[in-house]
């Protein structure tokens, strides 16, 4: 694993947390801006499901599993675009909450990544 870019994504999908967090605070929905930082996240995410992949093709395994590694790979990369499209069925400030709560999620995968790739 990248460590740059598991840090990078950790700290992408936190501010989009707090992006969407402050959003939801000021009872607002999920806005196009949102997208766009949602867009960057799920980027960073895709980045990261392609570098595990090809690390893995390589030969490299993961020091707790290639299974569980590459479910949590695979949970990372879809957490964000799941939460996009609930906020999109909820167009309230709850919409705004999922995608928040959905960044603090993917941080933690992240975290997770780093340990099951043996960090």
């Amino acid at each position: 694993m990248l460590v740059a870019l598991t840090i990078a994504t950790a700290v992408a999908a936190l501010a989009l947390a707090a992006w969407c967090g402050f959003a939801a605070y000021r009872d607002q929905p999920t806005k196009d801006w949102h997208f766009i930082g949602m867009g960057v996240v799920t980027l960073l995410a895709t980045v990261q499901l392609i570098v595990g992949i090809v690390q893995l093709a390589r030969g490299e395994k993961a020091e707790q599993g290639t299974t569980i590694f590459v479910a949590y790979l695979i949970g990372s990369f879809a957490c964000i675009p799941a939460a996009g499209f609930m906020s999109l069925a909820e167009r309230t400030r709850w919409g705004s909450i999922t995608v928040a709560a959905g960044g603090v999620v993917l941080a933690v995968l992240e975290v997770r990544l780093y340990d099951i790739w043996g960090g």
